[in-house]
């Protein structure tokens, strides 16, 4: 048996010659920071980036919401496959929310990418964008 072994979910099992597993997570490359959690854990926290800046103007251009999330599409759990289709990823949707463009995007992202979840809140940031933790009870139609 080989001393460790890959799993697919960014985890290494060190197995020794007793066949006892011991489960250490994965460093991410950018930053040294270790991925998200495991499912077992507290669901990841869900953000809205709200189509409205700080100062209360609509932001601009109007499919802002579509090109933020389309440019995260390829971030998908277990990546891509023989059965990937187009479509948003599901850490990162556009989505109208009492009558405002808003994208929702997931804490789960940064254990696929930890870049792709600090471009999407430094995108919020820098444009003056409304970000807020979508809270269980939020209504989010």
């Amino acid at each position: 048996m080989h001393a460790a072994t890959q799993h697919s979910q960014g985890t290494i099992a060190a197995a020794s010659e007793a066949s006892s597993c011991e489960v250490i997570p994965l460093r991410a490359a950018a930053g040294g920071r270790p991925k998200s959690p495991p499912a077992t854990m507290s669901a990841p926290r869900q953000f809205k980036i709200k189509g409205i800046t700080r100062e209360g103007k609509a932001f601009r251009p109007s499919d802002w919401a579509e090109r933020l999330a389309g440019a995260l599409s390829s971030f998908r759990p277990g990546g891509t496959g023989i059965n990937a289709h187009i479509g948003y990823s599901p850490y990162c949707m556009p989505r109208v929310v009492g009558g405002v463009k808003c994208v929702i995007v997931s804490e789960a992202l940064r254990g696929v990418e930890p870049m792709a979840m600090d471009f999407v809140m430094n995108f919020a940031r820098d444009n003056h964008l409304v970000v807020s933790e979508i809270q269980p009870d939020e209504d989010l139609s």
